[in-house]
């Protein structure tokens, strides 16, 4: 089967090895990380993914910030591969942070009561469209990528570091960069034990 769609999403891959060299200008990767955003779906049209975007620096910043909230946490005699899982994530080139709004969710449950309690299980969705979007145009433009999940430990911190409105909540992180190792094969499980296919 020939598909673009399906092309795509295949080249979308867990990079752990990173570097810092992009293959596009870091505006284009900005704005190719704003439009994938834009694009991404969500409940009801309400748009409550929110992306804090971060290079260089600000990048190698957040990974510092996480770090040090995982010292506190997690005994200094079993620290090494975290911190050597940190510094790769801060090796890369950049980092996405994404973020829900919770006034947009709790502006429609206001407005929707009957799926009030429905509509924070319709924004984790929402975000993981979003975050998919990202990764897969990342991936298209031969950046590598992987989706991390530090949070809450290191909400309170990265807010405050990187003036995140009090109403955003910390959903994953996406360190990317150049590809500085080979991805090795993607497996899959049996199709028999995942599918169920009727009618046809």
């Amino acid at each position: 089967m020939s598909n673009k769609t399906l092309d795509l999403l295949s080249k979308r891959r867990t990079q752990y090895a990173l570097g810092k060299t992009l293959p596009i200008p870091a505006d284009a990767v900005e704005e190719l990380i704003k439009t994938a955003i834009r694009h991404a779906p969500s409940s009801f049209n309400s748009q409550s993914s929110r992306a804090v975007i971060l290079f260089g620096a600000e990048s190698e910043k957040a990974w510092s910030l996480i770090e040090a909230e995982l010292r506190k946490i997690v005994p200094e005699d079993a620290f090494a591969p975290t911190a050597a899982k940190m510094a790769g994530f801060a090796a890369g080139a950049g980092t996405v942070l994404f973020y829900e709004d919770q006034d947009t969710i709790r502006g429609l449950q206001e407005q929707f009561p009957l799926y009030a309690d429905a509509f924070p299980g319709f924004a984790n969705h929402s975000a993981g469209m979003a975050q998919l979007a990202v990764w897969t145009a990342l991936a298209e433009e031969g950046i590598g990528a992987s989706l991390q999940h530090y949070n809450p430990v290191a909400d309170a911190a990265l807010a405050e570091a990187f003036g995140v409105p009090s109403s955003w909540k910390l959903i994953a992180q996406m360190p990317f960069g150049s590809h500085a190792g080979e991805i090795g094969p993607k497996t899959f499980i049996e199709d028999d034990s995942r599918f169920i296919t009727l009618g046809k």
